[in-house]
């Protein structure tokens, strides 16, 4: 049976400190938490952590640079690189949110098939995890963080189209509720996972909102579109923004077909990603958005996907 997401049951996000939004629950079934201290998170907010794929322009993956390969520019001020890590086996925190509004009925089937084939190709025994929100009218926790590609597999072949779009709500909740939950945060690499048109009719928080929450998980979004006519539509749009702004990458497959290899890309790119650590120079714990800029040195031709930016604490 699946469950109404309890959004209004979250965590007190002491350390991130910026003003959240309503939390797109339709039922609040929640005790108060904010004064509980097992709920609280407490983050290193001393040091930015950003996971990133670097390419040459035919989109093959570079895995062989090294720390005095980047440079890291926040506030137009070169900061030092503390940590750096080729982060191939590191843990994978995954949320998977299939849209299963009306308006991808015709090609639901093959969407449930592939994702299916990418969780037994991706989820590791014992090491990684990942959870299945399913989202039209209302955003429906699934299947919670776990390993059984069994469990996740019968949740995925149970899922039924219908209803409006709450894409946001879906990636709100995963982020905030979920990935933001599962510390610490420099253990995992989290990603998210969005099988959708793009657009969204429903949810209770903006396109931003839900952005800034999966920024706050240091969540990578990719997104497969399930938009085959060709033209390209303000739902498309919104997928690249979401996945550009995190450092992902939008798919669009054209046909049913394609879906599974889109799928296969994302698999190999979270194989194949660096994870750079950094403490600010200086520290504001301003508890806003904070550009950074990534670059490769002295290699010309190569592409750098990263999330841009973070938020600060507001202590």
């Amino acid at each position: 049976m699946r469950l109404l997401l309890p959004l209004l049951a979250v965590a007190t996000l002491c350390a991130l400190g910026a003003q959240q939004a309503p939390a797109p629950a339709a039922r609040n079934t929640s005790r108060n938490t904010d004064d509980d201290p097992q709920t609280r998170i407490i983050l290193d907010v001393t040091r930015v952590n950003i996971l990133f794929t670097v390419t040459d322009r035919k989109g093959r993956f570079i895995t062989d640079l090294t720390r005095d390969d980047f440079q890291v520019v926040e506030g137009k001020k070169d900061q030092k690189i503390q940590e750096f890590t080729a982060e191939t086996d590191l843990p994978l925190r995954l949320a998977i949110l299939i849209d299963t509004s009306n308006s991808i009925r015709d090609r639901f089937k093959f969407e449930q098939e592939a994702a299916i084939e990418f969780i037994e190709s991706v989820i590791r025994p014992h090491q990684d995890k990942a959870m299945l929100v399913s989202f039209d009218t209302a955003a429906e926790l699934v299947s919670d963080l776990t390993d059984d590609t069994e469990k996740l597999a019968q949740g995925i072949r149970a899922l039924r189209p219908g209803g409006g779009t709450s894409l946001y709500d879906a990636i709100y909740y995963a982020s905030r509720d979920k990935l933001l939950q599962d510390q610490p945060r420099h253990k995992f690499r989290r990603a998210v996972i969005l099988v959708s048109d793009g657009d969204d009719n429903q949810s209770r928080v903006s396109r931003d909102q839900a952005l800034e929450m999966a920024q706050k998980a240091d969540a990578v979004i990719y997104a497969i579109s399930t938009n085959i006519t060709r033209i390209e539509t303000d739902g498309d749009k919104v997928l690249k923004y979401l996945t550009s702004e995190t450092g992902g990458q939008a798919f669009f497959p054209f046909k049913v077909e394609d879906l599974a290899q889109s799928f296969q890309n994302i698999a190999n790119e979270l194989r194949s990603q660096y994870n750079i650590f950094y403490r600010p120079e200086p520290l504001k714990a301003d508890g806003l958005f904070h550009p950074v800029e990534l670059k490769v040195k002295n290699r010309r031709g190569l592409v750098v996907r990263a999330r841009k930016g973070y938020y600060a604490p507001a202590l």
